[in-house]
């Protein structure tokens, strides 16, 4: 299989991204209920496109990693947050995931981070064996800090520095 192209996303790639967003939606990964019609916009004023990262293969929108400040806070503006990285199942085991992992980082070093942050649902154990593999390591564990489908689950603070 090719690698993937990763490109920055336009307005343009609303409806790809967000019929992505909704096929992958897990509760191994999602803390808000499963959506439902009629659907809110993937793009908001929080959530831009020049806030993403888009993976395509064969010209096909595949995956997406949306880097963002974990804070409104200029003392905290070193830092960037992974919120949010989806893969379409038909791509799963081609390397998207991890190309994207690093195009992000590339893109938070460009924009002058010295540090990438990142949290993830303790039983997502696919996601954290490939952060962990790129570099990523716990920095703090908040316990039963959702309840999903009837159970607690911890919530994983990842980072790394870049």
């Amino acid at each position: 299989m090719p690698a993937p192209y990763i490109r920055h996303a336009t307005p343009d790639d609303e409806e790809a991204l967000g019929r992505l967003d909704r096929a992958t939606w897990s509760p191994l990964h999602a803390v808000q209920p499963r959506p439902q019609p009629p659907y809110e916009p993937f793009f908001d004023e929080r959530h831009t496109p020049q806030d993403h990262l888009v993976a395509e293969l064969d010209g096909a929108v595949v995956g997406y990693i949306r880097l963002v400040f974990p804070t409104p806070l200029a003392c905290n503006s070193h830092v960037r947050q992974i919120q949010g990285l989806a893969v379409a199942d038909e791509a799963r085991g081609a390397g998207v995931g991890r190309a994207l992992l690093r195009a992000v980082q590339d893109e938070a070093r460009r924009q002058g981070a010295r540090r990438i942050t990142l949290r993830v649902l303790t039983h997502n154990t696919p996601a954290r064996k490939l952060y962990e593999s790129e570099g990523f390591v716990v920095e703090g564990i908040l316990p039963e800090e959702f309840l999903l489908e009837g159970e607690y689950v911890d919530d994983v603070f990842m980072g790394r520095s870049l």
